[in-house]
């Protein structure tokens, strides 16, 4: 369970290269809470980039195979407990495109700031390990992204 004030020591960096409006500090402390209450250690880094269209469908072809834009890519690197101490630990980078996140957030059931943060859990989490190919690991990985959203929003209220 993440501290009282949701903030984890890890350090979260947040880049906003795209034109559609987002809460980036509430994306931020999104990130910093899920790392706490998944126990990331502290020395660890974990990147969260928001991106446009053309530029995710790019990152989904070259990585994935995939053509056209997707809504989030995980780039894992090193998981919790892999890297000796003293050396660099980086978790990895969590790529969402916030263009596609508004498109498809009507049919999910959210508004884009609600589907900005599942993609945000979903990102970190799979760079924590957890896969949905199979149905019982789908079950608990989004069992815990819902658990995630809501103490996140227990304790930083609902998105605006």
């Amino acid at each position: 369970m993440a501290d009282p004030e949701g903030v984890a020591d890890t350090a979260v960096f947040f880049a906003d290269e795209q034109t559609q409006p987002v809460d980036a500090d509430r994306l931020l402390r999104l990130a910093s809470f899920v790392c706490a209450d998944q126990g990331v250690p502290d020395a660890m880094e974990v990147s969260v980039l928001l991106i446009e269209r053309d530029a995710i469908a790019q990152l989904n072809r070259h990585h994935m195979g995939k053509s056209g834009p997707t809504d989030v890519l995980a780039f894992p690197m090193d998981l919790p407990g892999e890297t000796r101490a003293g050396e660099p630990a980086i978790l990895g980078d969590v790529v969402v495109c916030p263009e596609v996140a508004a498109t498809q957030a009507p049919a999910n059931g959210n508004d884009t700031a609600a589907e900005m943060e599942l993609l945000v859990v979903h990102g970190l989490l799979h760079l924590l390990g957890h896969d949905h190919a199979e149905p019982g690991e789908r079950t608990r990985m989004f069992s815990l992204t819902d658990r995630l959203l809501a103490d996140f929003r227990a304790t930083d209220g609902a998105p605006a």
